[in-house]
């Protein structure tokens, strides 16, 4: 079967499912072209390329390991890579000018010594290796220092974390530069290597440097969704194949990486918990995805084995990436913890995630999208210098660039929790998230249920971009509904399961239903939390709130805004960048909205919240916003049983839409026609 038209089964498969309904394990939505990209999708969730994508898993080629040296992935790239070199195409020029003044002293933060390898390998001049060499052996020195100290090297440091680009630094030299690595510096790099490997792959309270016992955390060593996870695989998969023949040991890391770790975890967490692409972490530390990306790029043109089409995380990770990037290309959704960059700016690293996604995917549809995205981004070449290595090594000009138009313009990625939808592709489209999924990582923040939209700008945000650091996790900076108990905010709890109960898309409109409650872990003082939305394309957003809670608490509606809004009975206004937000309330109308400063509390320099506090009790909240006077006039309907709001847009349209009081669901009516929303069964 072809890649065509094995693929074209899976959609025929994935939409005849659609069409039976949504249920979260049962519907595998459109996504990006394959059975769970997308997920528990009704109705045209997903990007229109039908039968283009790749066959997912079904390349069964076994890896063979080259026995010359270099091994790791110069065999597949280096002719392709001395050719940029010789046309002096931009990227060529700029990284070798950048290990050239490496080379002759600078002082360049982070950069690593593989550079220097790969340049000398590409050109064959020695000063490049020789260079690099001694920049191993300094960290190989100071580590035989502190282990003769009997204290524990830099590499054992902050439970391993840099262990993949220490390590990974040593073994790419030790391959690419291996003619003038003399015979005593392999010794003492390989036993140095293997003594880390064992320590991080051992029992964490065994752990020895030198004789002395160091133990340590064992922090996320059986944890594939977490940052640390893919450092530990880049020292041990590199060290293996570097070393392979005249290490001993260099065979039980290549199996620890390949068998292990590879087959005999991530893959089967990735596909079963991952569905739809990303990380939990977020879109901070969540882009460290781009380190397990590079290592399925360096491991399949080394080893000829493709371990990115073993799942479809990856080839998922470019199409949720691309949705989570706003629609002015130099932001991306600021979700969970943001340690470098509180306002989440598009960055060098992010760029990285793209260009080795294209690099696995170049003949998918994808990533000529990818790469255009790239081009008209805010960081169109990398910015830093330890970065100009990757625009070198994923310049491929047979990747052509094609516009964003064409993708579906919403996509929900189950497995992290995220819901995009925006008006276009255009530079100014409105774009609106919905966050409500799983919360299982520590980096991951207590928004569950948060909304955020932006139009040039942000217009409703997460509060961490105007904080001092990018780390305030409380439910008092994101845009949803805060419950407090005896003067405290009841948490959103780690390791509990929020769920997405209905998705469905239309002509002109997204609709949304999630079940925060198990957000709270069963506390005496939440019964329930229910969100539901309705996105009319482009610029109006319905939101009703259930939410239950004990007596003596309070419940706050609440919208984190990057300026102050101005308030006048229940309406509330947020500019920014030249747009305007308006939120109408409609319930419940009693109680003031108010504009509270988030730089009161410590934790922010800026921002603000928009705030509508309540008793505690079984409420309902029902929001109309529009972006730019799209919504010209807002009024409640329905009854009690069925609330809702009749809706003017500024083209004319007058929509209406009801909610069940109690339970998720209601109706849309909509040109005429009315849409039954809510979960729905085969």
């Amino acid at each position: 079967m072809t890649r065509a038209s094995s693929l074209s089964v899976a959609l025929v498969l994935a939409s005849s499912l659609a069409a039976c309904g949504v249920d979260d394990d049962s519907v595998e939505g459109g996504g990006g072209g394959n059975p769970g990209d997308g997920v528990g999708i009704d109705d045209g969730f997903g990007e229109t390329d039908p039968g283009t994508g790749p066959d997912i898993a079904d390349d069964d080629t076994q890896p063979t390991y080259p026995t010359a040296h270099p091994r790791i992935y110069l065999g597949e790239h280096k002719q392709r890579l001395q050719a940029a070199l010789a046309a002096n195409t931009p990227a060529a020029t700029r990284f070798k000018a950048t290990v050239d003044r490496w080379v002759g002293g600078a002082n360049l933060w982070a950069f690593p010594a593989w550079n220097g390898a790969l340049l000398g390998q590409v050109t064959g001049e020695a000063q490049y290796c020789t260079k690099a060499i001694a920049e191993i052996e300094k960290q190989v020195t100071a580590a035989e220092a502190k282990i003769a100290a009997r204290q524990r090297p830099d590499v054992a440091l902050n439970s391993y974390l840099h262990v993949g680009e220490m390590l990974g630094d040593l073994a790419l030299v030790y391959d690419w530069c291996f003619d003038q690595v003399n015979e005593s510096q392999r010794s003492r790099w390989i036993a140095y290597a293997n003594q880390t490997l064992s320590n991080l792959w051992g029992d964490p309270e065994a752990a020895t440097w030198g004789g002395a016992s160091h133990p340590w955390t064992g922090w996320s060593v059986d944890n594939p969704k977490n940052n640390y996870y893919y450092s530990f695989l880049r020292a041990t998969m590199l060290v293996g194949l570097a070393t392979k023949g005249e290490n001993p040991r260099a065979d039980e890391w290549i199996a620890e990486f390949r068998d292990t770790r590879m087959y005999g975890q991530l893959m089967p967490l990735f596909e079963e918990e991952l569905v739809g692409g990303g990380s939990r972490e977020g879109t901070g530390y969540g882009v460290s995805l781009r380190g397990l990306f590079e290592l399925y790029d360096l491991w399949k043109a080394t080893t000829g084995e493709s371990l990115a089409t073993k799942t479809k995380h990856a080839r998922a990770s470019m199409l949720s990436f691309i949705h989570e990037v706003m629609p002015t290309l130099d932001k991306v959704a600021p979700y969970g913890d943001h340690a470098r960059d509180m306002k989440a700016a598009l960055f060098d690293y992010h760029r990285h995630y793209l260009q080795t996604l294209i690099a696995l995917f170049p003949d998918d549809p994808l990533a000529g999208r990818a790469k255009q995205l790239l081009a008209d981004s805010s960081v169109p070449q990398m910015g830093q210098p330890f970065m100009q290595a990757y625009d070198f090594l994923y310049d491929f000009d047979d990747v052509a660039a094609t516009p964003l138009d064409g993708l579906e313009t919403a996509y929900y990625a189950r497995g992290i929790g995220e819901l995009s939808a925006r008006s276009g592709w255009d530079k100014g489209a409105t774009w609106v998230g919905l966050k409500a999924g799983p919360y299982t990582e520590d980096h991951a923040h207590q928004d569950q249920g948060s909304l955020m939209i932006y139009k040039g700008g942000w217009l409703a945000y997460d509060g961490i971009i105007d904080s001092k650091n990018g780390l305030p996790q409380g439910t008092n900076a994101h845009g949803l509904v805060r419950i407090t108990s005896g003067g405290q905010p009841v948490k959103q709890i780690p390791r509990t399961m929020p769920k997405m109960e209905a998705l469905k898309k239309g002509d002109g409109w997204v609709y949304a239903a999630a079940d925060l409650t198990p957000a709270y872990n069963g506390h005496a003082a939440v019964q329930k939390v229910h969100r539901e939305m309705v996105y009319l394309q482009p610029d109006a957003v319905i939101v009703f709130d259930r939410v239950q809670t004990a007596s003596g608490t309070t419940q706050t509606w609440q919208l984190a805004t990057p300026t102050q809004p101005s308030i006048s009975g229940n309406t509330a206004t947020i500019s920014n960048a030249g747009h305007q937000l308006k939120v109408t309330r409609l319930a419940p109308t009693s109680g003031a909205l108010t504009a509270y400063s988030l730089s009161r509390d410590s934790e922010f320099r800026g921002g603000f919240r928009l705030d509508g506090q309540q008793n505690g009790g079984d409420q309902r909240y029902l929001h109309v916003l529009g972006v730019d006077g799209a919504v010209t006039s807002a009024e409640a309907t329905g009854d009690a049983a069925q609330p809702g709001a009749t809706v003017t847009l500024s083209d004319g349209r007058t929509v209406t839409v009801t909610f069940d009081r109690d339970s998720i669901g209601g109706t849309l009516t909509l040109d005429g026609e009315t849409i039954e929303l809510g979960p729905t069964t085969n």
